[in-house]
């Protein structure tokens, strides 16, 4: 099985790079034309407009799904009466598609019957919320969707961690008479760094592949402004039938992934074997 999946994969990849090489449109053909589709990828406005959209959503996703993870984390943590009940609220967003997720948000941004009439109705007439038409703005609408579906499993994440944290060490922090605060980030936080890179590359690998979410939300509008890179491909492989430079723009997104991953499989597993080697002798 395992065999299977890894042939799959790798042969899958390969064979997206290979034809990202070439001229191939609607049936993929062995014309090579070198780094020409790579060329026109980075001239395009629309691809250049999605990865500064993906840096965008990418860094708020980190930022805020890590800290308000952490942080709703730590209010559990206190044994806080109907913990369950809480638990369930904040996790339950994830059990939802992005599909599910993003028409909810597109309801909820709507400016006829959202977020904004409702304070409208409540006497503020002049108030204005409509960031899914607005250019600069609707790549933010896609953000805090984003966070509010993935957060709680961040939350859910920290919070095996800091369960899994010894109690002593809280027991002596409080003899020791340390504040709560510099307890969690000089002790607690260190201790939890295998957390805290396994979300961090849960959340980096959501990030490179998010599409449903932007196609239910915003489609990509107003015009391009919210255009993300797995959009851009799917667009031109099945849409524009320019399969060579959906490819090419895929093999990027790939590479992509593989940075993140080859970084966090050498600290996760190459430092331990170099640790245990060490013991060993």
């Amino acid at each position: 099985m395992i065999a299977t999946a890894l042939f799959v994969f790798v042969g899958c990849s390969l064979w997206s790079v290979f034809y990202s090489f070439t001229s191939s449109r609607l049936l993929p053909v062995e014309k090579f034309v070198g780094l020409d589709q790579y060329e026109r990828l980075f001239k395009s406005s629309r691809w250049l407009e999605s990865i500064e959209n993906i840096a965008i959503y990418g860094i708020c996703s980190l930022v805020f799904s890590l800290s308000f993870g952490f942080l709703l984390a730590v209010f559990l943590d206190q044994k806080i009466r109907f913990e369950n009940t809480f638990r369930t609220i904040f996790l339950y967003p994830f059990a939802l598609s992005y599909i599910v997720t993003g028409l909810v948000w597109q309801w909820i941004l709507n400016q006829s019957f959202g977020i904004q009439q409702v304070i409208r109705d409540l006497g503020f007439e002049n108030f204005e919320f409509s960031i899914l038409s607005n250019r600069d703005y609707a790549i933010y609408a896609i953000v805090i969707a984003g966070l509010w579906q993935g957060t709680g499993l961040v939350m859910a994440l920290m919070l095996a961690g800091l369960r899994s944290i010894d109690q002593e060490i809280w027991k002596a922090s409080r003899v020791d008479g340390i504040p709560a605060w510099r307890t969690y980030l000089f002790i607690v936080i260190p201790m939890m760094r295998p957390v805290f890179i396994t979300t961090l590359v849960l959340i980096a690998a959501g990030i490179v592949k998010v599409y449903d979410l932007v196609v239910a939300l915003t489609g990509g509008g107003p015009g391009i402004s919210s255009e993300v890179p797995a959009k851009y491909v799917y667009d031109y492989m099945f849409g524009r039938g320019s399969l060579g430079q959906g490819l090419a723009a895929s093999t990027v997104m790939l590479t992509t992934v593989l940075i993140i991953l080859i970084p966090w499989g050498y600290m996760e597993f190459g430092e331990k074997k170099a640790a245990k080697a060490a013991t060993d002798e």
